[in-house]
């Protein structure tokens, strides 16, 4: 039996921090991969959130690493409804957080990058992080 260890490479796109304001995450290179899972980690809410302040969680995709647009949900298992395409997670009430927010990305680009966009003002912040974590190797372990 193979075990998951030598089978994924997490990759940190957006390292864990009390954050105010919207974040461009690291990429990862999924060359070399079959699969790619966003994961998203948001702590307590600072502020109230609702349907005018709010976090949402969005993947963008690239041929290059320079050039950036937003996943089409149809490349997105998991997707959900948010201002942008790609989008997998929209926190807007405190029932939301804290919470561990997932999707599989299925597309074919070569770049991937998971981007936190914030919605009204957040004066105190949330505590959030992501990871893309890379899956089904060409070659093992990875």
């Amino acid at each position: 039996m193979r075990d998951m260890h030598d089978n994924l490479s997490p990759v940190t796109s957006l390292d864990p921090l009390l954050r105010t304001a919207d974040a461009n995450g690291s990429s990862a290179d999924l060359r070399g991969y079959e699969g790619a899972m966003v994961v998203a980690h948001v702590g307590a809410e600072g502020d109230t959130l609702s349907g005018s302040l709010y976090i949402e969680f969005e993947v963008e995709e690239s041929d290059d690493d320079s050039a950036w647009t937003d996943v089409a949900n149809a490349d997105l298992l998991g997707f959900v409804a948010g201002t942008n395409t790609g989008t997998f997670a929209k926190i807007d009430a405190a029932a939301e957080a804290p919470a561990i927010y997932r999707a599989s990305y299925i597309g074919n680009k070569r770049y991937i990058r998971i981007v936190e966009n914030v919605t009204g003002t957040h004066t105190n912040g949330t505590s959030t992080g992501a990871l893309i974590i890379r899956g089904l190797p060409h070659y093992a372990p990875v």
